[in-house]
């Protein structure tokens, strides 16, 4: 399988993990948050609950003219209502100077003054409080013997009206048991929520993943089908492109009987120098190309020029060496010969600057191109035409030796030296008068 693929299915199934980790830190946060929230609520229902009846109770007995009376006995009506609830263990009334105005417990405490903590103060301050007792204060002593396991401390703020200030406050220590049982049943029921909730999402995020990753593996494989089809008629496509190159190529050829397998020919030494030369595979594809339709571009030169077994007038000279641009502009219409184009547009230019289209010079030159152009000229210097006559192998060696840094490349024509020192050149040819005229109207025309 394709390793982008892969790495999506990994990244999925990491999600997968991934999700289950922060589903998981959600749940225990949210499991939190809710029971802290279950048990706050619950505390202070029933601060507010026993602060009612406790002052529904005490008040009319405790308050007289705006102020806590201290108060040692209960009337006998009151002392039996306080009795009904057996969940209120004590009762102690404070007056904010810190003394107890009044307690069911223990009655040496009433009219002592003891320091105030910071619940105390709270209440005094008008803020109720309600927590678990932890019996830790001096005036707890009498609580603490009671010896029940769950026990509620509710600091609950004394008005005398809704909206006036503290006159004192009560602070009440009740029976926590089934407090203690209801709330922890409901933060089971809160957890058992909260997990099964965050179970199902992370189930829901599994199966969604599942489904991509299946989704993912087949149109990998129907991408795999489509570009292999694709790749399948791209190569038709790509053959009969070359095809129908090869055939214009062949038609311009046919045109001139004495150039037949010239571009061949040029094909073939072009390849071996640029593989002397260590060109990688893009480089030999370009050159390949580019050397087996350098002259494509002779299609559209007039036969009367293309055949013409005398020299060229000027005019007919300028109009032949059009034939490398128009091969260019054939060829860029090609994808599979868009890397070829410079090398058929520039073939005929001169290591020092003159020769055409673009009068490039040294190694403004493409290299390709300067080793198609001296591929070229060989196979012109060494094919018999009507206007120039054969060179021999020797010969032809010479006037690369002889074009050396001026119309060839340096590096093109050691590496061609060096080809025919280890006779890997074409067969030599029997030896013949070196005709520089015809050479020179030969190499920079076609």
């Amino acid at each position: 399988m394709d390793q982008k693929v892969l790495r999506s299915v990994g990244l999925l199934r990491a999600f997968v993990v991934l999700s289950a980790v922060v589903l998981a830190g959600g749940a225990v946060v949210l499991g939190f948050v809710l029971s802290h929230s279950v048990r706050s609520e619950a505390m202070n229902d029933r601060r507010d609950s026993l602060a009612q009846y406790v002052d529904g109770v005490l008040a009319p007995e405790l308050e007289h003219n705006g102020h806590l009376a201290i108060t040692r006995v209960l009337p006998p009506e009151m002392a039996r209502q306080l009795a009904n609830r057996p969940d209120i263990l004590s009762v102690k009334v404070w007056r904010p100077d810190g003394v107890i105005a009044y307690t069911n417990l223990e009655p040496d405490r009433i009219g002592k003054r003891f320091e105030i903590d910071d619940d105390l103060k709270e209440a005094l301050g008008g803020e109720g409080e309600a927590a678990f007792a932890n019996f830790a204060k001096q005036e707890d002593e009498a609580e603490a013997g009671l010896g029940v396991k769950h026990v509620v401390e509710a600091y609950v703020p004394i008005r005398v009206s809704a909206s006036g200030p503290p006159i004192g406050a009560y602070e009440i220590y009740a029976n926590a048991t089934k407090l203690v049982a209801s709330i922890a049943a409901r933060q089971r029921l809160i957890w058992a929520a909260t997990g099964g909730v965050f179970l199902v999402l992370w189930l829901g995020s599994v199966l969604l993943v599942r489904g991509a990753s299946s989704t993912l593996r087949r149109q990998w494989r129907e991408l795999q089908e489509h570009s292999a089809a694709l790749a399948e008629s791209y190569e038709k496509l790509e053959t009969s492109t070359l095809e129908a190159i090869e055939s214009l190529n062949a038609t311009v050829e046919a045109k001139d009987p004495y150039t037949a397998g010239h571009s061949k020919r040029v094909h073939d030494i072009s390849l071996q120098i640029g593989l002397r030369l260590g060109l990688s595979e893009p480089e030999l594809d370009a050159l390949r190309y580019g050397a087996l339709f350098h002259d494509i571009g002779k299609i559209a030169i007039p036969d009367a020029i293309l055949t013409k077994p005398a020299a060229l007038t000027d005019e007919e000279y300028e109009l032949m060496k059009t034939h490398s641009l128009e091969g260019a502009r054939i060829a860029a219409k090609f994808g599979r010969l868009r890397e070829s184009v410079p090398v058929i547009r520039h073939h005929h230019e001169r290591w020092d600057g003159r020769g055409y289209p673009g009068g490039l010079a040294d190694e403004r030159i493409p290299r390709s191109a300067t080793i198609v152009g001296l591929a070229d000229a060989w196979d012109a210097m060494t094919t018999e035409r009507p206007y120039s006559a054969a060179l021999s192998h020797v010969a032809a060696l010479e006037e690369l030796r002889l074009g050396r840094g001026t119309q060839f490349s340096p590096e093109v024509v050691d590496a061609m030296l060096g080809l025919a020192s280890e006779g890997k050149i074409l067969v030599q040819r029997a030896p013949a008068p070196v005709d520089h005229t015809a050479l020179n109207s030969v190499s920079s025309v076609k």
